[in-house]
C-alpha cells in the first residue's frame, strides 16, 4: 500500500481568470486529486479584489489577496491605494496577504515614478497590518534594474515581511532579499529548458525559505507547457524542486507548504 503524499499549497494563483473561472469546479477537482489542499488567489488592481473574495468564499482551502500590480497602476495612483487600504482595513482577517504589488520594467506599460508610489504604499500598508506582501519582479533580459529597486524598497521597509513570487533572478538578489527577511517562491518555469537561471537560484534557496505556485493560468510546467496551468500542476513543480535539491518528494511537499501557511497564516487543512 502507498502512503499518501502530504498536501500541497499553491502560494500563488488567480482563478478569477476566465479561462480558470469558468471551469472552477474542475479546477477545484482537479486539485484536490492532486492532493493540492489550499492556493492562495492573488489579486491585482482593486476592482478585481471583491469578486477573488466572492470566489473563496464558502470554499475551503481557498484564500483572498487584495493589491495592486504594477502593470495596472492607473493614472489615479492615490485613488487606487486608498481603495486597497479601504479593503484591507474593513475587511480584517478575509485577506491573507497584500498584492500583487512589486515592480515591472519589461513591460514598460507604466512609468517606473508611479510604480515605485504603489509598491512602497502597499509595504508600508502591509507592515501596518502585520500581513506578508506578494511581490512580482521583471525586468527585460540581462537587465537587473527592477531587481535592485525592488530589494532597495524593502530595506527600506524593515519589518515587512513577504515573498518574492514567480522567481526569476539570480542567486545573489535571492540572497538580498532572503536577507531582507523574504521567502522565495518557484513556479514551472523550473522544468523550462531555458530556465537554468532560476534552478541555480532554486539551488542556493534553504528549504525553509522556499514556497511553490502554479502563477495559474500562466507558465504551465512541463509537460503541460504552453497550456493553461491550474493549481493542480503546483505538484509537478515541487516534484522538480524536490529533484533540484535532492530531497524526497514527501519532503518537499511538506516542507513547502508548511512554508506557505506560516507566511500566509493558514490552517492546518481539513
Amino acid at each position: 500500500m502507498t502512503l499518501a503524499l502530504p498536501p500541497l499549497v499553491d502560494s500563488h494563483c488567480h482563478l478569477g481568470w476566465p479561462n480558470l473561472a469558468g471551469d472552477l469546479d474542475g479546477v477545484l477537482a482537479r486539485m484536490a486529486q492532486a492532493g493540492v489542499a489550499q492556493a492562495v488567489v492573488v489579486a491585482t488592481t482593486p476592482e478585481d479584489a471583491p469578486r477573488v473574495r466572492e470566489l473563496c468564499a464558502g470554499r475551503a482551502g481557498l484564500f483572498p489577496t487584495a493589491g495592486l500590480h504594477p502593470n495596472d497602476v492607473p493614472e489615479d495612483v492615490a485613488g487606487a491605494l486608498t481603495e486597497i487600504e479601504r479593503l484591507h482595513r474593513e475587511g480584517r482577517g478575509t485577506w491573507v496577504g497584500v498584492g500583487e504589488t512589486g515592480l515591472d520594467y519589461y513591460r514598460d506599460q507604466v512609468e517606473r515614478g508611479p510604480q515605485q508610489e504603489a509598491f512602497a504604499a502597499q509595504l508600508a500598508l502591509a507592515r501596518a497590518l502585520d500581513l506578508p506582501v506578494i511581490v512580482h519582479i521583471r525586468d527585460k533580459e540581462g537587465r537587473l534594474e527592477a531587481y535592485d529597486d525592488v530589494a532597495r524598497q524593502i530595506e527600506a521597509e524593515p519589518g515587512v515581511r513577504g515573498v518574492i513570487h514567480c522567481y526569476t533572478g539570480d542567486a545573489a538578489h535571492a540572497r538580498r532579499y532572503l536577507d531582507a527577511g523574504f521567502a522565495i517562491s518557484f513556479s514551472g518555469i523550473l522544468t523550462f529548458p531555458k530556465g537554468e537561471n532560476v534552478r541555480q537560484a532554486a539551488r542556493s534557496v534553504p528549504p525553509e525559505r522556499t514556497l511553490v505556485e502554479t502563477d495559474a493560468p500562466f507558465l504551465a510546467p512541463l509537460p503541460h507547457r504552453g497550456k493553461t496551468n491550474e493549481p493542480s500542476f503546483v505538484a509537478l513543480t515541487c516534484r522538480a524542486w524536490a529533484e533540484l535539491k535532492g530531497l524526497p518528494e514527501a519532503e518537499a511537499r511538506r516542507v513547502t507548504a508548511a512554508n506557505a501557511r506560516a507566511l500566509f497564516r493558514l490552517p492546518e487543512p481539513g
